[in-house]
């Protein structure tokens, strides 16, 4: 039965994201090989195209968007690696897996740091095989996702930099893309200023209901008494004031997305009846006999950490586990520092178009300041320092004199080379380790090691495999 469910489980992951099967390029000059995994693939849903040169797949890869490609390690008397290297040139995202004997499995993992995806040895495992294959499509799929979002952010808000180049906001963008892709609830984390709307309304352009409304409510900014009637709206003489018949938010929201920005400040009464209308898809406007049905998406967004609010008694538990279904937590701009130089000039650039004043930069001093400082206010914090600067200053580039003016700033302290390398390879193991749940083969294939060699730098950083089992 296990097996049978496996199978089923790699059978109906063949599309390439948007409904069709996936195109997989396979080369290798041994045509039975190329007959063996052309059989097998195309019988698991794949659009197989089989070169046994390199020059035939360049030649295929220029008219065809292969969205992955199963490349030998010696095709003939040419290389693999370099096939992939002048792939890449032609469809940069795609994956490649490496076919190699077991003999030369240490250059299939140099291939691997040099860029291909995983390697898969001959003779080959047909379940390994699938289930690379279908690791390899996820990976596919969410670059485009991550490209896709990145244009849209770009062209809808004309604000690429606020995703920034770090690592720790890639990971963020990766985590949007794939809640994009869903209809789950999302519950947005991050401190006040990181971008929590943005990254919301991005989610709600990349899904189905782009084309429906996505309707924000700031759920501090809403009297109590005021709550549900602006909701769920009202008809006319529901109550003293209620001059006219109000269309509530959660009907201009109809098959489409509300952010619930803020919405730990949500007032104990509307949390229950909040509750109730994501359970029952319907409510009754103040006022009203006629019911309303509704289908809608809920965004939350929060700079407080709902789990301690929940155990504080602040918040619903039961609310909490149904907006709480695809958790997204944005990181602080201090974490993130590599990204300020990118968001710096984007606004100088932003604030220099509305001024009609031409700032080319900043001072090196300045600059040193700008990353020095801690950023509790984050993103919009930085935004005004930059906005206040460019405005006030009566050169071309702003100096120090002109930024953080009220602020201590202390120099951020450089820690030893070896301390450093220290910190970022324990964090880098611990990561493996979390993505292969604890898995020491895998985890050393992934990070290009020897077994052995990754247990010493286990027993080095007082790590245990065991650990991360329970994280996978």
């Amino acid at each position: 039965m296990k097996k049978k469910r496996e199978k089923a489980f790699l059978n109906k992951n063949h599309s390439n994201g948007i409904g069709l099967p996936a195109n997989i390029l396979v080369v290798d000059d041994d045509e039975n090989i190329l007959e063996v995994l052309k059989l097998r693939l195309e019988s698991n849903g794949y659009n197989v195209f089989a070169a046994v040169n390199s020059n035939s797949a360049l030649n295929m890869a220029k008219n065809t968007l292969f969205d992955l490609a199963l490349v030998d390690l010696k095709i003939g008397d040419e290389n693999g690696v370099e096939l992939m290297q002048e792939l890449h040139v032609i469809i940069p995202d795609m994956p490649v897996l490496i076919l190699t004997a077991y003999g030369t499995i240490k250059t299939a993992v140099e291939a691997m740091q040099q860029g291909a995806f995983g390697y898969i040895t001959k003779p080959f495992n047909s379940r390994e095989l699938l289930l690379q294959i279908k690791n390899g499509l996820d990976k596919s799929i969410l670059s485009r996702e991550v490209r896709r979002l990145k244009i849209l952010l770009g062209e809808r808000y004309g604000f690429k930099n606020i995703i920034g180049k770090s690592k720790k906001m890639q990971e963020s963008l990766d985590q949007v893309a794939r809640a994009a892709e869903t209809d789950s609830n999302v519950c947005i984390y991050g401190e006040s200023g990181t971008g929590k709307e943005l990254i919301a309304k991005s989610i709600h352009l990349l899904s189905s209901r782009k084309d429906k409304s996505l309707i924000t409510i700031n759920c501090a900014s809403i009297p109590d008494g005021l709550f549900e009637g602006e909701l769920f709206g009202y008809e006319k003489g529901a109550f003293t004031g209620a001059f006219k018949k109000k269309r509530g938010f959660f009907s201009q929201a109809d098959k489409g997305s509300i952010l619930l920005d803020e919405i730990s400040e949500l007032p104990e009464a509307m949390q229950a009846k909040l509750l109730r209308v994501l359970q029952e898809k319907r409510f009754y406007p103040l006022g009203s006999e006629k019911e309303i049905k509704v289908d809608i998406r809920i965004l939350a967004a929060t700079n407080k950490d709902l789990e301690l609010e929940v155990k504080a008694g602040r918040f619903r538990e039961d609310l909490f586990y149904r907006i709480h279904v695809i958790p997204l937590y944005l990181p602080p701009l201090r974490e993130r520092k590599e990204d300020i130089p990118l968001l710096v000039d984007h606004f100088m650039k932003k604030i220099s178009n509305a001024t009609k004043k031409d700032i080319k930069g900043v001072s090196n001093q300045a600059f040193k300041k700008l990353m020095s400082y801690d950023w509790p206010g984050n993103v919009r914090e930085l935004e005004n320092i930059i906005e206040y600067a460019a405005v006030m200053t009566p050169s071309d580039i702003i100096s120090e004199d002109f930024i953080l003016q009220t602020k201590t700033v202390e120099d951020e302290k450089i820690k030893p080379l070896k301390e450093a390398k220290n910190i970022f390879e324990k964090d880098y193991i611990s990561k493996v380790l979390s993505l292969t749940g604890g898995n020491v083969s895998q985890a050393s294939k992934l990070a290009g090691k020897y077994r052995a060699d990754f247990y010493v730098l286990l027993k080095k950083h007082n790590l245990t495999a065991q650990d991360f089992k329970m994280l996978k």
